[in-house]
C-alpha cells in the first residue's frame, strides 16, 4: 500500500495547509485531506502539483507502507 508523504514533506519545509493549497493551486480541502489520511487516493495530476509547489520529485512523496486501510 502506497502512503502519502506531503504533511511530512510540508511541516519539514514550514509550508502550511493553505499555502500548499495557494502554491499548488489545488483546493484546501484536498490538501486538508491528504493532510489527513495519507492513504487517501489522489489524482496523478495533483500529486504533480503539489510535488511542484514542494519542489521535490513527486515520487518523493510516496512510500510503501504495509499499515493503513484503503478509503
Amino acid at each position: 500500500m502506497l502512503r502519502l508523504k506531503v504533511k511530512e514533506i510540508a511541516e519539514g519545509k514550514n509550508i502550511s495547509q493553505s499555502k500548499l493549497s495557494r502554491l499548488a493551486d489545488i483546493g484546501y480541502s484536498t490538501v486538508r485531506r491528504i493532510f489527513d489520511d495519507p492513504y487517501c487516493s489522489v489524482s496523478i495530476d495533483t500529486l504533480n502539483k503539489i510535488a511542484q509547489a514542494l519542489d521535490v520529485p513527486a515520487l518523493s512523496l510516496l512510500e510503501e507502507s504495509e499499515e493503513g486501510t484503503a478509503k
